[in-house]
């Protein structure tokens, strides 16, 4: 049995990746920030995971068509959340656990914050039984840090029906549902200020680049990752 433990302290430690999310409503800028950081992180050695939710994996890009088409059919609240939910079973299982057990950085686009922002305070679902379901879909996988985003939905919906963007339902919801939504991220990020990074979204790409960059840098910096060239 001493022998046993003192192979097993003796054995290295599987190294643990990082998760960063990226929330915002519609029209944030999010993506595009994500991707940039992306970028960023690979010209500086590190293994990366770019992925989006709902999305990810086959399946779960399946179930997004559905969760944005406009059909003409009403969708109810918890049909809208239990879609997300069984793509977000997909996507950790398939693609995220994977990547962080083998020490890659996983950059997502959108995680557990947009489903109590938009399912929870948008759609009125309960919250607390919106969040141990979604914890559960997760298999307790949790962000590191979440950048949000945060835009005046005028500014936001503009961008979406201004640009080379196509109009999905979501898109298209009232005024009042996105106020709802950039309202449920406002007080997330008020309940969860040490992993919620609020950023202004309102203003130039490339500043907001830099202000991301210099908060992983310093994240980094408290943290052991190994490079995809080590």
């Amino acid at each position: 049995m001493k022998k046993a433990r003192e192979k097993s302290r003796e054995r290295p430690q599987r190294r643990r990746g990082l998760l960063l999310t990226f929330e915002g409503i519609e029209g944030s800028g999010k993506s595009t920030q994500c991707h940039s950081l992306a970028g960023w992180l690979r010209n500086r050695g590190y293994q990366v995971l770019e992925t989006r939710e709902p999305g990810g994996t086959r399946l779960a890009e399946k179930l997004r068509d559905c969760l944005l088409a406009r059909l003409g059919e009403p969708v109810t609240p918890w049909t809208e959340a239990l879609i997300v939910l069984a793509a977000r079973s997909q996507h950790v299982e398939l693609v995220i656990r994977p990547a962080l057990e083998l020490g890659a950085i996983v950059l997502c686009d959108r995680f557990l914050d947009s489903t109590l922002a938009y399912q929870g305070f948008g759609r009125g679902i309960d919250l607390k039984l919106l969040t141990r379901m979604s914890e559960t879909a997760a298999g307790r996988v949790a962000p590191d840090v979440t950048f949000w985003f945060d835009v005046p939905v005028e500014v936001g919906l503009r961008r979406r029906h201004h640009g080379q963007l196509s109009i999905n339902r979501i898109d298209a919801e009232s005024m009042q549902f996105h106020e709802r939504v950039r309202r449920g991220f406002r007080i997330l990020a008020r309940r969860y200020p040490r992993r919620i990074r609020a950023i202004n979204a309102d203003r130039l790409p490339d500043l907001i680049s830099t202000d991301v960059e210099r908060l992983v840098d310093a994240y980094l910096a408290t943290r052991v990752l190994r490079k995809s060239h080590d």
